[in-house]
């Protein structure tokens, strides 16, 4: 069984049991315990953007399952890359993937391809782990990296998800988890204008209208067809309305204005 080993702990967050644990129950000082239909959270550095997914994580009911969509920084790999068995390793332990569900999707997705490569190095993915192992540690993960998708194979594949789920008997056991940061690199208060404009159509819960503005105004949203395969996913599965539930910038933490990153967190209800 191959088991991908951690790419980024000791850069994006510790490589210490003790210190990511200390780390996520500062981010994380109480459970809400919602139960959602999906969220979208950030993957930079935990001093950056730890405090953004821990406060959408703390929200959540835990879940069997977390599919996982990230984007595709590293370029290998397909454009719609599933590990379809396997585990991951973190330093606090191990998350298995969910062979079935993976392998429905992959059979429901005609342009999804069974692939590692796209896995190995990628981090959007691997700093939602911890996150997840504190809330359940027997959790199983479906990984999914993705590069650029028109509007209708991102609708597609949400389909995919959506109709694997249900066969699966799986929709009320798991959670469609949007990996992405926002702007990058603009001032600090271009980035939040700019990122508003993509947040009121995520708050809108409107997946079409996202994809239009993201690309109409250039905003550079790494994980926006992630977010918007998994608003359309959950809509699919029921969900009505999304909550904004943190947003801040880079420039919190290093005082540098001339140059940020914006992070959303939200969750799917």
């Amino acid at each position: 069984m191959f088991v991908r080993k951690p790419a980024v702990a000791g850069y994006f967050y510790p490589s210490s049991p003790k210190e990511i644990l200390s780390e996520i129950k500062e981010f994380m000082p109480t459970l809400k315990g919602k139960e959602a239909y999906g969220a979208i959270c950030p993957h930079a550095g935990y001093v950056y953007s730890g405090s953004v997914a821990g406060a959408v994580y703390a929200q959540l009911k835990p879940k069997e399952v977390f599919i996982l969509l990230g984007p595709n920084h590293t370029g290998y790999g397909k454009d719609v890359s599933i590990m379809p068995e396997g585990e991951w390793e973190i330093p606090l332990g191990k998350l298995s993937i969910h062979q079935e569900l993976a392998e429905k999707i992959l059979k429901h997705c005609p342009f999804a391809s069974s692939d590692i490569k796209a896995h190995l190095h990628e981090h959007s993915l691997e700093v939602q782990l911890p996150f997840i192992y504190y809330l359940n540690p027997n959790a199983k993960i479906v990984p999914i990296t993705l590069k650029a998708l028109s509007l209708d194979d991102s609708l597609s594949l949400a389909q995919s998800i959506g109709e694997s789920l249900k066969e699966s008997a799986l929709s009320e056991k798991a959670i469609i988890i949007s990996s992405t940061d926002m702007s990058h690199y603009l001032p600090d208060d271009l980035a939040k204008k700019v990122d508003a404009l993509a947040i009121e159509k995520i708050k809108n819960f409107d997946p079409s209208g996202l994809y239009e503005t993201v690309f109409t105004h250039q905003i550079s949203m790494c994980g926006v067809i992630p977010t918007v395969v998994m608003l359309f996913a959950t809509k699919i599965l029921g969900a009505t309305h999304v909550e904004i539930v943190k947003y801040t910038t880079s420039a919190e933490v290093n005082r540098d204005y001339e140059r940020v990153v914006g992070y959303l967190g939200a969750i799917a209800l």
